[in-house]
């Protein structure tokens, strides 16, 4: 028998084999992922994940339709939020995590 992965868990299996990403239940209710103090993402369910970005990477993304305000700082550039409801969107969430996974390692 096999078993289908929901959103959240395809998501959780591949940034948590990210080296020094970890990841569990945030203060809000969120699904954190974390590499050091920073937050590179957290997932609502299988429905949503929210992100914080530098103001430009922000901007150029809203741009792009990759991501919308996030609902709770609906007037503030950085945070913003991503729906999920396909595979192309878990695979952009990825992506997204990615971004600031690596704004957080990569020397500067």
């Amino acid at each position: 028998m096999t078993t289908t992965q929901t959103y959240s868990e395809r998501i959780t299996e591949e940034v948590t084999q990210w080296p020094g990403v970890e990841a569990g239940p945030g203060r809000r209710g969120e699904f954190a992922f974390k590499v050091g103090r920073h937050e590179i993402g957290h997932l609502h369910g299988d429905h949503a994940a929210h992100f914080f970005f530098a103001k430009d990477v922000w901007a150029e993304l809203v741009e792009e339709g990759r991501v919308t305000h996030h609902p709770v700082f609906p007037d503030k550039r950085g945070p913003a939020a991503r729906r999920i409801e396909s595979e192309d969107d878990v695979l952009d969430v990825i992506r997204l995590m990615r971004l600031n996974y690596d704004r957080f390692t990569q020397p500067a």
